[in-house]
């Protein structure tokens, strides 16, 4: 029996060079990639997060046909008359006379959603496959996961360890402990600062995105940037990987939760940038983790234990438990809204114009750069909109859009759950709500800021500062009797009527003119 033309759909987070489809060449064998409207609309989106995506797929589309592969690369022009993604297919499968249908399984709900039901309306066989990226297999994410119920990643942290035997001597834990997050919650001194090294940054040429994206009306926000800074070939993310376990990882861990205000040359600090290639599945996690951990072995002086724990808690622990809890609780998840939030966004989330220094410097980072490191994410912008109570379908979407390595499966998590705590707690045990003063503890912000940030009710007060005991007042009913957040409200309760009134009347005025701050 003759072979069948079949056609095998790759999504622009499916750049698996690994995977087991590639591993032979077929000449009835179609890959489609395809540039569409339809992934550039779901929400507004930073113009460098489009064009590494896009600059990445067209790499990938190459690199595939110097291998043999029959590739059909599709942009912007070729798809402009394809309502969506299956309305392109259709097209294809007629156009090719298509036997069989094959995609790997997408990690976004709405896509995978999307291909299952175009899958069920079509006559000829499909083939539903695994991307063949995650440490944790898609079908063993119920046995870890239950719909609607709280999990830690601490736990699921520990079997993973277990399970792939990473820093790990009989059993145990290499050091006696299975993470060292004390030892890396310092903020940057002066000499660090003085040593952080330039970033990596790499020089792709996306001047032919962008005229497609202005030629085909792509609504956009952010900096664009002729030549991309971010890596968009399997080569560029190794060569980011290597960079950082040489440069970067003897002092991740240590200055992983730091903030600075140092300007362009050393934006991303300490940090691997690496989740762009990891998301877009240019790099596996598990070769990510393994470059890693031998630097670590062959130099422990220079690389402690503590610095690689904390990356492989990022890697192993942290992005394999977020994607578990988003499949156990979608759809509904996307939903959620336990503390009734419901302001609009303010205008400086989309301009980086705002008099408060800390939320200055992370917007117009997040802005130029589609990048913000994790702390920057939590605990200024994202501890900003938990406390002015921001509509999390807005705040949702402003991280989705903005970041070049947001994909949903890990956004929302991480945005909707341990940001906003509009999850009601599935994934943190209580909101990650901070004053003024942790931001002052872990960067430099507070200093040259208009607002002063050792004072609390005055008109010239650090926002954060009224703003954090206003959200505990107004959720008190939900969080007195949390055990963790116990001893904040016997603070609250020792301070005076009189300045407790002072706080809030600060908060509200704060509340009524966010747009001012």
């Amino acid at each position: 029996m003759s072979p069948q033309p079949r056609l095998r759909l790759i999504l622009g987070d499916q750049l698996n060079a690994a995977h087991s489809w590639f591993r032979q060449t077929d000449d009835q064998c179609l890959y489609l990639i395809a540039e569409l409207k339809q992934e550039t609309g779901y929400v507004k989106h930073h113009v460098q997060k489009i064009c590494a995506f896009f600059a990445a797929m067209q790499s990938f589309a190459t690199a595939l046909q110097q291998a043999g592969h029959r590739v059909l690369y599709l942009t912007l022009d070729d798809t402009a008359d394809a309502a969506d993604l299956p309305a392109l297919l259709r097209r294809i499968i007629a156009e090719h006379g298509i036997r069989l249908f094959e995609f790997q399984r997408p990690d976004e709900y709405r896509l995978l959603e999307q291909l299952r039901a175009f899958a069920a309306s079509l006559d000829i066989p499909v083939r539903e496959c695994d991307s063949e990226h995650f440490l944790l297999p898609f079908d063993e994410i119920g046995r870890h996961f239950k719909p609607g119920k709280a999990h830690r990643m601490e736990m699921f942290y520990r079997r993973m360890r277990k399970r792939y035997d990473l820093l790990m001597a009989d059993g145990e834990p290499i050091g006696g402990q299975w993470n060292f997050d004390r030892d890396n919650r310092e903020p940057l001194t002066p000499e660090a600062i003085a040593q952080l090294p330039a970033p990596l940054s790499f020089s792709n040429d996306v001047s032919a995105i962008l005229a497609r994206l202005e030629r085909h009306g792509i609504e956009h926000f952010g900096r664009p940037m002729p030549t991309l800074l971010w890596p968009v070939t399997r080569r560029q993310a190794r060569d980011l990987l290597t960079f950082f376990c040489a440069e970067l990882l003897p002092r991740f861990g240590r200055f992983q939760d730091a903030m600075t205000a140092v300007g362009d040359a050393r934006w991303s600090l300490y940090h691997s940038r690496l989740s762009f290639a990891l998301n877009s599945k240019m790099l596996h996690p598990k070769q990510v983790l393994d470059t890693a951990l031998n630097a670590w072995q062959q130099d422990p002086q220079r690389i402690s234990l503590a610095q690689i724990e904390g990356f492989v808690r990022q890697i192993l622990g942290w992005r394999e438990f977020v994607r578990g809890l988003y499949w156990a609780n979608m759809p509904g998840y996307a939903t959620r809204n336990a503390l009734e939030a419901q302001r609009p966004l303010p205008a400086f989330f989309w301009s980086g114009q705002t008099q408060m220094r800390c939320l200055r410097e992370s917007l117009g980072q997040s802005l130029d750069y589609a990048y913000a490191h994790h702390i920057q994410r939590l605990m200024v912008i994202g501890n900003f909109a938990l406390l002015a109570g921001l509509d999390p379908d807005a705040v949702d979407n402003w991280y989705l859009g903005v970041y070049v390595d947001a994909i949903e499966w890990v956004e929302l998590p991480n945005t909707r759950g341990m940001s906003q705590f509009a999850d009601g707690g599935l994934v943190a045990s209580k909101p990650y709500a901070a004053s003024g003063q942790y931001i002052d503890r872990m960067s430099d912000y507070c200093n040259g800021c208009r607002y002063r940030i050792r004072e609390r009710s005055t008109e010239h007060a650090c926002p954060f500062n009224s703003l954090y005991w206003h959200f505990l007042q107004r959720h008190r009913a939900r969080f007195e009797s949390n055990p963790r957040m116990a001893l904040v409200y016997k603070n609250w309760d020792r301070q005076t009527e009189e300045s407790r009134r002072a706080l809030l009347a600060r908060a509200d005025w704060c509340l009524n003119h966010l747009d001012q701050l």
